[in-house]
């Protein structure tokens, strides 16, 4: 029979139970025993309000866990014997946690949590995400000790997404520069749990920019928040049409009522979302079209054009390089320059339904003359009408320059 080893601190059940709590209390609130910089607290009594929180937390801890801990127990210098232990066995670091404790880094590894802050950071800067700067801050608080020993390493931003939305997305900030939109940003936090809980929602737009008439109170099922070059935006079902739209988030007031009496499952959240996605990937850009054409399109009854641009140099790398800019377009190069060796030409061939012709005309615009669309017929005359509006406006501007 193995000899009990009384000189082991925890070889009492008592002592063992303590210890296991401890770690729980940890391991579900991350940050526990953080002493704010502006606290009113004197330096004096911060390591000793550190571990008073975390004695309280583990009291909550073990009465969630319906544990029963004589009055006063754990003591404070019992809990801080115990967190000397857990640093000697490398459960935790050895090192000060003046921005709370934490247990290790979760289910990532320190690289993965490197990678998963660059991301972050991004959502939060530029994307001007408000729950996500929140969450960047708090986290980075926590983990100062990791980036003071990896000499300010492990917090570099290595990767970010410069994408900027050109709108306020963010209440706190909207309140600090004095610049409040009362948007549905204010309210983001019930549209994220209306998702959730398959929930519907009645919200308030004001502006339409497109001309489609769906403007005051409209009753949705909303189902996700997608970034989308410059902006936020909301994907949802109307509850009276189960039709599809896309909308900028900021193009909402305030408001947001939660319908109770219309809820579905997180099944059919899921199902109508991958519906919209199917939608948007069939398509260019962000409008999803009408009622019927979507109902014929998730059907596979829609009729897709070809649609065919050329471009010509300096462009023609550029398009070349977008292997990946759409998953069903066909880049074919054109006869060779003798002198460059480079295609005279290329030719961005593609087959899109009709809804979508709007936004890839935007982008070919963006290409001024070195775009020329081939076909269909109708987006070579809507190119060239702009074409020759724009050549309008300039002549006229050259004209007025003159007599003035």
């Amino acid at each position: 029979m193995i000899k009990k080893d009384t000189n082991f601190p925890y070889s009492d059940r008592q002592a063992f139970d303590r210890l296991i709590l401890l770690i729980a209390t940890l391991i579900h609130n991350p940050g526990v025993g953080y002493s704010a910089p502006d606290s009113s607290e004197s330096k004096e009594d911060e390591h000793h309000n550190a571990i008073k929180e975390v004695q309280t937390k583990l009291w909550e801890t073990a009465k969630s866990h319906h544990i029963s801990l004589p009055e006063g127990y754990p003591a404070l210098p019992t809990i801080r014997k115990d967190l000397e232990y857990l640093r000697q066995r490398g459960i935790l670091d050895k090192r000060m946690y003046r921005w709370g404790y934490y247990l290790g880094t979760g289910v990532m590894s320190l690289d993965e949590l490197q990678l998963a802050l660059n991301a972050l950071s991004s959502q939060a800067k530029y994307q001007g995400d408000a729950q996500s700067r929140r969450i960047y801050e708090t986290v980075t608080k926590r983990l100062k000790g990791i980036d003071l020993d990896n000499k300010g390493k492990f917090l570099y931003p290595i990767r970010q997404t410069l994408n900027r939305a050109v709108g306020h997305t963010d209440p706190e900030e909207m309140i600090r520069l004095g610049e409040n939109q009362n948007n549905l940003f204010h309210k983001i936090e019930a549209v994220e749990s209306a998702i959730m809980n398959g929930q519907a929602i009645e919200i308030h737009r004001t502006k339409d920019s497109y001309g489609t008439g769906r403007i005051g109170y409209l009753q949705v099922f909303p189902l996700q928040l997608i970034y989308y070059d410059i902006a936020w935006y909301i994907i949802y079902e109307y509850c009276d049409s189960n039709h599809l739209a896309i909308r900028r988030v900021n193009r909402f007031t305030d408001y947001c009522k939660v319908l109770s009496a219309k809820s579905r499952s997180i099944s059919e959240q899921h199902k109508r979302l991958q519906d919209a996605h199917k939608l948007r990937e069939h398509g260019w850009g962000l409008y999803l079209g009408g009622v019927e054409e979507q109902k014929q399109e998730l059907a596979g009854n829609s009729i897709f054009e070809t649609v065919k641009v050329r471009f010509f140099p300096p462009v023609t790398d550029f398009i070349m390089e977008g292997e990946r800019r759409h998953t069903r377009h066909k880049i074919i190069k054109g006869s060779k320059d003798k002198e460059t060796g480079q295609p005279t030409y290329v030719d961005y061939v593609i087959k899109l339904p009709e809804r979508s012709f709007k936004e890839f005309s935007l982008w070919v615009f963006r290409h001024m003359n070195h775009a020329q669309i081939m076909a269909p017929s109708k987006l070579v005359q809507v190119h060239r009408d702009a074409a020759q509006k724009l050549l309008a406006r300039y002549l006229e501007n050259t004209e007025n320059l003159a007599t003035n």
